[in-house]
């Protein structure tokens, strides 16, 4: 669902305890901080730690919404209003100009002080509901690392099912997929 609080390139999404909103100026702080916990980004091998490629990965996040039409969100509880992670409903490079054709890719993450709260699957899903409202995709997938258990089942917990594993820039990785809806 949308949040009337969207005036801008980046749609709002509301869940019950979450905002899924555009990336700020403000948040960088919190986002880079976070980027930066070996913890986090363990299952994230390409994510840069350092300040000056987390500012260009910070800025391709809101990014990928003026050139797709889909993109990643910062997750924002209600109650406190602090970041506590990412989510997206987006396109890879390949799918330019095919987006129709293509499925549309989920991904998510929680920052380490606000995992096991169940807040991935909420905006996951709220995301997933988002891409296939907003997208003709007929199918959404997600590539996930292998040791990452927590993940997985934050896509099995949105419906996802494991395919198998398929080549992911040159690794071999599960993907797990959901077929739109009726």
């Amino acid at each position: 669902m949308s949040d009337p609080r969207d005036h801008g390139l980046v749609p709002h999404v509301t869940t019950a305890r979450l905002l899924l909103r555009e990336p700020r100026k403000t948040d960088f702080e919190t986002y880079h901080q976070a980027m930066s916990d070996p913890e986090m980004t363990r299952h994230l091998p390409s994510m840069p730690s350092d300040r000056r490629n987390s500012w260009r990965v910070f800025t391709s996040l809101l990014g990928q919404w003026a050139m797709m039409d889909a993109g990643w969100w910062l997750v924002e509880l209600h109650e406190t209003r602090q970041i506590v992670g990412i989510v997206g409903a987006f396109f890879r490079e390949g799918a330019i100009g095919r987006e129709r054709e293509v499925d549309i890719e989920l991904g998510w993450s929680v920052f380490t002080a606000h995992q096991r709260r169940g807040y991935a699957t909420e905006a996951a899903r709220a995301a997933l509901t988002w891409a296939f409202a907003n997208h003709p995709s007929a199918r959404a997938v997600a590539y996930v690392d292998a040791s990452n258990v927590a993940s997985a089942r934050v896509a099995e917990g949105i419906g996802m099912k494991r395919e198998g594993e398929v080549d992911f820039y040159g690794e071999r990785v599960p993907r797990f997929a959901v077929d739109r809806p009726g």
